[in-house]
């Protein structure tokens, strides 16, 4: 008999009224690292993490950061671009309830949408792993920084995000860290806002016209 695969729980926040003003929207932005790309064939996680924006500020003290037991060798152009090696992650919680903790901060933060750069990445990556785990996983409510970068710049080519965050002068942490990058990614995306603020986009209902029509990056 072939075993169902059970519905991996979580619970953001209702659905957002259209008219509710960014600022009053409680955002989760999320990272990952894998061992590599090719993340709905071979590769795993190795470390997840998050950081809470609430009224557009990044709330830095409340970071979330694990390492991920990928039960594989790290390979060694991986360890090279992230640091991370087989003895970080060797003790390190399984994929699953790595997984599972960082759900439940985003609804302990009372989070109603997560934010990412490319984070089309991170939601295959956490589909797959929980996949494995015999869990179904429904798409969260996500956007993508991508879609506001082509917004604001769509003559710009796709350009990596330290390179985003030269542009908007925004502060830039530690490259390929899920702690560094979801950083530098909070404070593009609370920068990125704040210009499509000013060209009258207030509300969750524009901020949906934005993303969704100018490049369809949400998901």
């Amino acid at each position: 008999m072939i075993k169902k695969a059970k519905r991996f729980h979580f619970n953001l926040k209702d659905d957002i009224p259209l008219s509710t003003r960014l600022e009053d929207i409680n955002f989760q932005v999320i990272d990952t690292e894998a061992t590599g790309f090719h993340v709905q064939k071979q590769d795993r996680m190795i470390e997840i993490a998050s950081v809470p924006v609430r009224k557009l500020l990044v709330e830095e003290e409340e970071v979330f950061q694990t390492y991920v037991n990928p039960e594989t060798v790290i390979p060694e152009r991986i360890v090279k671009l992230t640091g991370i090696q087989d003895r970080d992650v060797e003790r390190a919680p399984a994929a699953y309830d790595a997984i599972n903790s960082f759900f439940q901060k985003a609804e302990a933060n009372k989070t109603t949408c997560l934010i990412g750069h490319h984070i089309q990445f991170d939601i295959t990556l956490m589909k797959c792993e929980l996949s494995r785990a015999g869990y179904k996983f429904p798409k969260p409510r996500a956007v993508d920084t991508l879609s506001l970068l082509k917004y604001l710049y769509p003559t710009e080519g796709r350009k990596d995000l330290i390179e985003y965050a030269g542009m908007l002068d925004t502060r830039i942490y530690e490259r390929h860290t899920a702690s560094g990058d979801a950083l530098t990614t909070a404070h593009l995306f609370c920068e990125a806002i704040a210009r499509i603020q000013e060209r009258g986009h207030k509300t969750w209902g524009s901020l949906l016209q934005v993303t969704a029509i100018k490049n369809r990056m949400f998901y």
